[in-house]
């Protein structure tokens, strides 16, 4: 069975990198589901603050939602501007409006030189990084978004935020 990708440098993490607990979601900006995970993982987040390691990596499912790839390029075009994070948060929050134009305001709202980051999307740079991930992805066999790995192993539980808490901490050296 294929192994987690170990989180290196290319990754977007939040949280301390060299933290004890690890949380990596494969995720899709066009994704519903994926969406309402936000507020789950942000209370996780707090909840394990300064012991967790959150993983953010991209897995368009273009077949399903075809402004994802885009999405998730501009994504990455915010990361080249050390804005990731922020452009993360403001794609899950843009109600799935994901259209170039909706890309675009979304880079201007957060602060960014927008037309660095229109050259930036249309590089093909951003694309190459998230093809990187959803190659993982498909190498573990994930087959639709949000998917959970906890701590390098595949979450199929539910993912309430008591039950991804319960999961990073079900080890006894990592109990509160």
């Amino acid at each position: 069975m294929p192994q987690l990708p170990p989180v290196d440098e290319h990754d977007h993490v939040a949280g301390p990198f060299d933290a004890p607990l690890e949380l990596v979601m494969y995720g899709d900006f066009q994704c519903p589901y994926c969406a309402a995970s936000q507020s789950i993982v942000r209370r996780v987040r707090e909840r394990l603050d300064g012991r967790l390691r959150f993983v953010f990596r991209h897995y368009p499912l273009p077949e399903v939602h075809p402004e994802a790839e885009r999405a998730a390029a501009a994504a990455e075009a915010a990361s080249l501007q050390g804005s990731f994070w922020e452009m993360h948060d403001a794609l899950y929050a843009n109600g799935g409006r994901l259209a170039d134009a909706d890309l675009l305001a979304l880079a201007d709202r957060i602060g960014l030189d927008v037309d660095r980051f229109r050259a930036d999307l249309d590089s093909g740079a951003p694309a190459a990084r998230v093809a990187r991930d959803a190659q993982a992805a498909r190498e573990l066999a994930i087959s639709g978004t949000p998917a959970f790995f906890v701590n390098g192993v595949a979450h199929t539980d539910a993912f309430d935020a008591r039950s991804l808490v319960e999961a990073l901490t079900s080890d006894p050296a990592n109990a509160d």
